[in-house]
């Protein structure tokens, strides 16, 4: 019997010890995150908040409304739109990433074709136009190309 409460003494300590180990590495871990995100953070800081902004816009605008480059460049500094100053509208416009700009011109073009049946020829007029969404021609083009007939 004292064999066995010995054993299970020894096992519960070897437990506590192991616990306690881990929780101090845990804390280690959880110290150099919060040390990372500081480092993060100040590097967020450098950037003016007005950049910031420029660019959470300009993410939503090509992520969620198909827009164009130009179109999105526009809504940034417009008097009616988002009176961004030019440097923050760059700024967003140099970091945006990872944007098919075809892909929004024929999300656009289906849009036109299925909801106002417009021809071929209008959309492509429509995504061009200055006073429209303002794609180039060759994202113009590839969105016409492949509508479906």
């Amino acid at each position: 019997m004292k064999k066995s409460l010995t054993i299970a003494i020894t096992l519960l300590a070897s437990l506590s010890l192991t616990a306690c180990s881990s929780s101090s590495d845990s804390a280690d871990t959880s110290s150099d995150e919060s040390s990372t995100e500081a480092v993060s953070s100040s590097k967020k800081s450098s950037v003016p908040a007005e950049y910031e902004a420029a660019l959470n816009k300009a993410e939503t605008y090509a992520n969620s409304m198909d827009m164009s480059e130009k179109g999105i460049h526009d809504q940034l500094t417009s008097d009616a739109g988002e009176q961004f100053s030019e440097k923050a509208a760059t700024y967003a416009m140099n970091h945006l990433t990872d944007v098919d700009w075809n892909a929004n011109a024929l999300a656009k073009a289906k849009t036109y074709q299925k909801e106002m049946s417009m021809s071929s020829d209008a959309i492509r007029d429509q995504l061009t136009s200055s006073a429209g969404e303002q794609f180039t021609s060759e994202q113009a083009n590839y969105a016409v190309s492949h509508l479906d007939d």
